[in-house]
Formats: structure tokens, sequence, C-alpha cells
């Protein structure tokens, strides 16, 4: 993602003008939010009970990307969307956002496939296009049961960019025409239906199932509203916060202990309150040159990591359910799958990724900007 703004949302951002001011230390938020997602869904299947999950609530990265993706596409094309246009606009999503949609399907689909540790894929055989195709496409086909209904089963965390996609739609063509006043009513109207879904569903980790889906809506409606307000009202907070303290800011919120009683107020004043403040922390904190490198790499490599990481957890799953290992064999696993993972995700996003982004820029946009190509 681009470095001469930086890349600060999820699950990436475009180029900008070179002019334009950086906020690396989001970028490294990001990465520390997609890692977190990461050992979160390792640590689900390890330890199925939330309760006993010392990161149980990292499902709340999520809405954390959504606020962030409302505040850098506010920054990005408030000013510039009508004199680009819609259409250029739609086409710079897409090349930045898709080719890892479709990459990340055929990694589903191949390890669905091949998994040693289950032949689960027989019993949907006849069906294994259909997924493949939904997958690229993004349409929710919630055909594996047996893997808790999941709308995109070849790689589930594909769920929150559906909504996004959702989310870039409307405001092309609505919520950059919005003063601030409706931008207020609309994030106010989304707040009552978030504290609305938590009660109905008893916590907010909801979205990516074919019987909560619509919950997803409700969690991209008020983040992506309160990253354009943190932008819209220039809520940056300047401090000599530096990104390790914002970071473990925002690491505890992972980390709050899984209560089922109160997750349905935990969850949505968490999601109200606490992340658009973190956004407004991180886009003001300053930045040392000791963690420069960190949050350049985190950033780069954070919207691959998340994108690629889920088939080979239903490898483990799968491994889990038939060879039934200890707690110690499933935490050495997550340890060591952590890491590895950052690494194919850096692999994939410097020797795949770039390269064909690289090549629908040079191919579809007539006037790229004069910039690196978004990481």
């Amino acid at each position: 993602m681009p470095y001469v703004c930086g890349m600060i949302q999820h699950p990436a951002s475009t180029s900008l003008p070179t002019t334009r001011q950086h906020f690396e230390i989001l970028d490294g938020l990001r990465g520390v939010a997609a890692i977190a997602v990461v050992i979160f869904h390792f640590m689900e299947i390890a330890i199925p009970d939330p309760k006993n999950n010392f990161i149980a609530h990292a499902y709340l990265a999520v809405d954390f990307f959504f606020c962030l993706s409302g505040f850098v596409i506010a920054y990005a094309y408030d000013d510039r969307l009508s004199k680009m246009g819609v259409l250029s606009f739609f086409k710079l999503r897409l090349i930045r956002l898709h080719p890892l949609v479709v990459i990340t399907s055929l990694l589903g689909l191949v390890l669905f496939v091949l998994d040693p540790f289950s032949q689960i894929w027989t019993k949907y055989a006849g069906n294994l296009f259909l997924l493949f195709i939904a997958s690229c496409f993004m349409v929710p086909f919630p055909l594996v049961r047996e893997r808790y209904f999941n709308n995109f089963h070849l790689n589930p965390p594909t769920w929150s960019l559906f909504w996004e996609y959702i989310a870039n739609i409307v405001y092309a063509f609505v919520l950059v025409r919005l003063s601030k006043k409706w931008l207020w009513v609309l994030a106010g109207l989304a707040a009552i239906a978030l504290f609305w879904e938590a009660q109905v569903y008893g916590n907010l980790g909801v979205g990516w199932s074919g019987d909560n889906i619509h919950g997803g809506g409700v969690r991209v409606a008020f983040s992506f509203l309160a990253g354009m307000l943190v932008y819209r009202c220039n809520w940056i907070i300047k401090s000599r916060l530096g990104f390790a303290a914002v970071g473990i800011l925002l690491s505890l919120t992972f980390l709050i202990p899984f209560v089922e009683e109160y997750n349905k107020i935990i969850d949505p004043v968490v999601i109200v309150l606490y992340l658009p403040l973190l956004v407004a922390l991180g886009a003001g904190a300053t930045l040392s040159k000791s963690a420069a490198g960190f949050c350049r790499f985190s950033g780069n490599i954070s919207y691959t990591l998340y994108m690629v990481h889920y088939p080979f957890i239903w490898v483990f799953l799968s491994y889990v359910e038939k060879v039934k290992p200890s707690l110690p064999q499933m935490l050495v696993i997550t340890v060591v799958g952590t890491p590895l993972l950052i690494a194919l995700a850096y692999v994939v996003y410097r020797y795949v990724d770039v390269p064909v982004r690289k090549y629908l820029q040079q191919r579809f946009v007539q006037k790229p900007s004069p910039v690196k190509v978004s990481a």
C-alpha cells in the first residue's frame, strides 16, 4: 500500500498525491490488528470456549479496520472524487483489493481439496466450482454447514471485504456528498442499530455466517461513518505517544475478557467510543525512527496476511478434529504458525500481489498517480 500517504485502512488504501501526509502509525496498527486476527483464529480452535480464550475479543479488529477505512477513504477522496469520477474510483478500488480475493479463493480451493486430515470436500464436490466462483465474485454462498455455515467457505475473512465493497459503493454515490450534520445523523442511527444487534445476538462477532450476515452491515455502517467523521471533524489528536503506546491501547481491546452477560454492552461501547478514539490517536501520534520500519512492514503485509491465513486455519481445524492434539501441542502450532503465515504473507505481497496490481494499473488506469502502487 502506498507509503507516500500511508496505507491506513482495511483492507487497503489507494495511491495518493505525494504531498499528502503520512499516517504510518495507523499502518502499523492495522498490522497489529491483522496479527491479532490470525492468533484469534488459531485460539478459537485450540480453546473453543471463548471465556477461556485470552484474545477472544479480537473479532473487534474488523471494526477497527472498518473505522480506518472510513477515515482513509474520506481523507483520500472527499476532495477529488468529483474530479476523478466514480468509474475511476471503482477501478482503483478493484485493482487494489480484488487480485487477492481471486488469489486466496484459489488457495482456499486447493487446500480444501488437498487437506490431508479431512475429506469433507467430497460431500460438496458437485458444488466446488460454484463455491470458487462465488468466492471470486464475493457472492455469499453459505453452503458448508459443518464449518460454521460461513458465507465464503474457501476464505471466510472475505465476508468483511464484501461489506467493505458495499461501503465504498455507498460512499461514492451518497456519503461523499453529505454534510457533517447528515453523517452525524446516520452515525447515530447506526450506533443505535449496533447496540440493538448486540442485545439480540449477545455480542458483535457477527456478519460472517449465513445466519448473521446482516450484522456485518450494522458493523460497517457505524465504523465506516465514524472513521469519516474523525477525518471530517479533524479529530486528529496530536501527542507524543508513539507507535508502541497506541499499539498497546489497541491490543487491550482484543484482550478484554469474554463475559457473556456483559458482551452486549462491552462490544458496542468499544466500537462506538474507543476504536474511533484510537484512530484519532494513531493519526496524531509521533513516529520514531526505530518504529518506522516495523510500521511500514506491518502495513505492507497486513491485508495480505488477513486474506491468506484462513485456508491454513481450516487445515489446522481438520488436524485438531482428526488427531486430537493436546493443548500445549496446539499452542506450539500457533506460536510457530503465526510467524510462518506472516512470512508467507510477505512473499505473496512482494512477488504476487504487487506485480499483479502494477500490471493492472498500467493496463487499465490511464493516468496513474505519481506514487508507488499501494501495498
